[in-house]
Formats: structure tokens, C-alpha cells, sequence
């Protein structure tokens, strides 16, 4: 498998694990959710949720999440940007 190959399998798994994160918190079936379907909109997120998103997602990843990425964190692809441009946690 080749460099870009491996790059995709990655980006790949790691879409699928904030998937499964956001599903699970927000106790949805992976079917309900798209990748541009709002969470507080069209999935009943509230505040508290999107704190535990962000708090399971920085865990997961080892990323730092600042509090004013959540905005941005209103549907899956906003997670997905988020996460991948989050740094390294020192954790």
C-alpha cells in the first residue's frame, strides 16, 4: 500500500471513530446521522453534548479541542475539519 494509500485508510478510520462517538453520546443510530445533518437541529444535541463530544474526541485522538471549536461542531464534516486541524495534546 502506498504512502497516500495509508493516508486514506486513516482519515477513512478516523471519520468512522468520530462517527461512532457522536452517535454514541448522542444516542443515535449511525443510520440517523449524515454528514451534514445538525446535531442540535436534527439529532435533539444540546450544550452538554457538545461538550462531551469534544471532550470524548480529544481523549480519543490526543488532540487539544478549544471551547470555541464548538461553532464549528454543529455537524459531522464540521467535526471531522475540527479534529483534524486540532494539535497534538501534551497529555
Amino acid at each position: 500500500m502506498t504512502t497516500a494509500e495509508n493516508d486514506t485508510v486513516a482519515a477513512d478510520e478516523r471519520k468512522q471513530k468520530v462517527r461512532d462517538i457522536v452517535c454514541e453520546i448522542l444516542e443515535i443510530d449511525a443510520g440517523e446521522v449524515t454528514p451534514t445533518s445538525l446535531f442540535k437541529e436534527d439529532h435533539g444535541a444540546d450544550s452538554l453534548r457538545a461538550i462531551e463530544i469534544l471532550a470524548a474526541l480529544e481523549r480519543t485522538f490526543s488532540v487539544t479541542i478549544d471551547q470555541s471549536e464548538l461553532s464549528r461542531m454543529v455537524n459531522l464534516d464540521g467535526v471531522y475539519a475540527v479534529v483534524s486541524g486540532a494539535p497534538t495534546s501534551d497529555r
